[in-house]
């Protein structure tokens, strides 16, 4: 019978079938051939005893030769050849039987999922790991140690600017009329203040924001509820107060608040207050200068901010031990100003009453020094208190520098000036005045109706005619009275630089108008500020000589080195005798014969000249009110002082030597006993004013 495929299960001689037996090798029996599988099935167990046959191919035929199988520890092939019995598994096998068929063994595969394989592949990966981290360890403490030490010092470190003390702005005489005192900002953590703690009834309680606002608002002079709504939140920077006294700060700090800091800073404050306020100016809540020698000093007066470095804890505050670095700040240089902080004063206050008395809008006073053109005074008002800068209303500049108007009658004295120095006239050349003269399609005529006058032309300046001085002045040609104008200064900057200051108007000569061609000669028709005017007549006091005017004395830096300012370049505008003359004839003005008898100075010889001129007033674009002045010097004789006094649109009289006069003799009076000038002694001359013997 022929085996069957499947296995042998329909054969007598399959492998596996009943008659086959295991025999060990080595024991001369012939091996049972494996059973093969079909499908899941295995071969069934051959009954014990076995059949005999001989083994059978993988078809069920008999090959005629046995296959040995493999002996395993603790089993043997049954004796004679009878089917394998299976031995317990305890101990060694203690015959040498044979060993019974039993199922293959799967060999094993070790994968991932393997206990002993994931364990191995756990240590490699953890090791793999902490190789990384070695390596970053050596990194950081062997090769980059010095440079992650400095990164980490940075995260500690905290800079704070440290603001220079702005310089001081000094007199003449060293008088301080601007200064800077230290300052501190308080400001707040909000996230930090609820963290407060304090001993209360001898126990330590976290009192937080409401007890912060209880005990800063007594320093701070701010409400418990305005502090409390200041410290309460999520902001890691707020203003809690600012301008706080040094000694005021160490009481805030003293208190410990968690999250409460400060920064330095500085005020300025000005001890003259309104005195000289237009003139020094002012400097802002931001620290900005704005206007006067504030500004036109920003740079000297600045200094250069510096540095604070220092390392921090967590809670903000400074590590005394830690690191700590500071690059120090420069103060500003001090600036010395020609000014006399007294006479300042006097001035202020003088040229403040007659504003006041007359309803004026404005007035200022120069005082000037005839020989080095140094101002002495520079008052103007209405003023302001830079202190409270908020609270100033109104123009902050300075007048003298920034208002411009027609002279009038005080622009004569150029002139006449250039008149004597052309030769054409001289102070006792006889001039006929009519009530009216008929110019260039204009009708001229002075400022009272008079008939027909027979003066000199010294009598002319000092009757301040404007007809006569027309009838002189023609006698020049226009572009040589041009040019004695501007030798004078006007049309131009003084030099000075002064924030807002105005340069006048000197129209050129080709573009005069014909009626400009006279008005010019009596001080209409060009416009000069007050310090240009004032500059004429110390032209004249000083020989002829203009001295450009100054303002800073000069400039010392912080170690105590004073550099002056530069003497300005003198002009020599007309010869000294002619400036003689003209001085002489100015006396006459203050005589009881002039205009001005009010400016007369007690035991002094004066020179002077009053000026009374419609007002260009810009808002309305047309002519409004008057400008009245005088302007002067003394001791004529041997001059040291110029005055210039000037009033905008007075109402409660409107003359020059009625109204700005009496300013002069004051502030004169002072300036010659504050600078100890005594009288010459001399007697003044007897000038001819006028012709026809009255």
């Amino acid at each position: 019978m022929s085996p069957s495929r499947d296995g042998g299960r329909g054969g007598p001689a399959g492998r596996g079938g009943p008659g086959a037996t295991r025999v060990p090798r080595g024991a001369g029996a012939p091996s049972s051939p494996r059973t093969p599988r079909t499908g899941t099935d295995r071969a069934p167990r051959p009954p014990a005893g076995g059949s005999g046959r001989p083994p059978a191919d993988r078809a069920g035929r008999p090959t005629g030769k046995a296959r040995p199988t493999p002996q395993r520890q603790g089993t043997t092939a049954g004796a004679g050849g009878a089917g394998a019995a299976r031995r317990p598994r305890q101990g060694p096998p203690s015959g040498s039987g044979p060993r019974p068929h039993r199922r293959p063994v799967k060999p094993v595969r070790l994968g991932v999922a393997h206990p002993h394989r994931r364990v191995r592949f756990v240590m490699l990966a953890v090791l793999f790991v902490f190789s990384i981290f070695g390596a970053q360890l050596v990194k950081i403490q062997a090769l980059d140690a010095k440079k992650m030490a400095t990164a980490a010092l940075g995260s500690r470190l905290y800079t704070v600017t440290v603001p220079a003390m702005r310089g001081d702005i000094t007199d003449t005489n060293g008088v301080v009329l601007a200064t800077s005192i230290e300052r501190r900002n308080v400001t707040a953590d909000q996230t930090a203040v609820p963290e407060y703690q304090k001993t209360v009834n001898g126990h330590l309680t976290k009192v937080g924001v409401a007890g912060a606002a209880q005990d800063l608002a007594p320093l701070t002079g701010k409400s418990v509820e305005e502090l409390t709504t200041i410290l309460t939140g999520s902001r890691r920077f707020t203003y809690v107060a600012k301008g706080l006294s040094p000694l005021t700060w160490r009481r805030i700090n003293e208190l410990g608040i968690p999250g409460i800091y400060s920064e330095p800073t500085s005020q300025r404050t000005y001890p003259t207050s309104t005195a000289a306020a237009s003139l020094v100016g002012f400097v802002g809540g931001d620290g900005t200068a704005g206007g006067g020698l504030e500004l036109l000093m920003n740079r000297q007066l600045s200094g250069k901010p510096g540095t604070q470095t220092y390392e921090r804890a967590r809670d903000g505050r400074m590590i005394p031990t830690g690191e700590q670095s500071i690059t120090p700040a420069v103060p500003g240089h001090t600036v010395q100003m020609t000014i006399n902080s007294d006479l300042q004063w006097f001035a202020q206050n003088a040229i403040a009453q007659k504003v006041q008395q007359t309803k004026a809008l404005s007035g200022t006073v120069i005082v000037e020094n005839v020989h080095t053109g140094e101002l002495l005074a520079v008052a103007s008002y209405p003023t302001f208190d830079p202190n409270n800068i908020a609270k100033a209303k109104g123009n902050l500049d300075n007048r003298a520098f920034d208002e411009v108007y027609e002279p009038g009658s005080t622009g004569k004295v150029m002139t006449f000036a250039s008149v004597l120095q052309e030769g054409v006239a001289n102070p006792e050349t006889p001039v006929t005045v009519p009530g009216t003269l008929p110019r260039a399609g204009t009708t001229f005529h002075d400022s009272h109706a008079h008939g027909i006058e027979h003066l000199t032309a010294a009598g002319v300046l000092a009757q301040s005619s404007n007809i006569g001085t027309i009838e002189l002045g023609e006698k020049v040609p226009a572009a040589t009275l041009h040019s004695y104008f501007t030798k004078f200064g006007v049309g131009q900057a003084s030099g000075i630089g002064f924030p807002g200051e105005s340069p006048g108007l000197l129209t050129p000569v080709k573009d005069w108008s014909g009626s400009q061609r006279y008005t010019v000669m009596f001080g209409q028709g060009l416009s000069v500020n007050a310090i240009q005017a004032a500059g004429v007549f110390q032209t004249i006091a000083n020989g002829g000589v203009r001295m450009p005017p100054t303002l800073i004395k000069g400039v010392r830096a912080p170690d105590g080195t004073m550099t002056p300012t530069p003497a300005p370049r003198p002009v020599q505008v007309v010869s000294a005798a002619v400036a003689t003359q003209v001085r002489e004839m100015l006396e006459g003005v203050v005589s009881s014969e002039g205009t001005a008898p009010e400016a007369r100075v007690e035991g002094y010889r004066v020179a002077g000249k009053t000026g009374t001129a419609d007002r260009y007033d810009p808002a309305v674009g047309a002519y409004r009110g008057k400008t009245a002045s005088f302007i002067g010097f003394a001791p004529a004789d041997k001059p040291e002082l110029v005055v210039a006094v000037t009033l905008q649109r007075p109402v409660n009289g409107y003359f020059g030597g009625v109204v700005a006069g009496p300013v002069f003799s004051q502030v004169m009076t002072y300036a010659l006993q504050a600078y100890k000038i005594a009288p010459t002694g001399t007697t003044p001359p007897t000038i001819k004013l006028r012709t026809d013997g009255q």
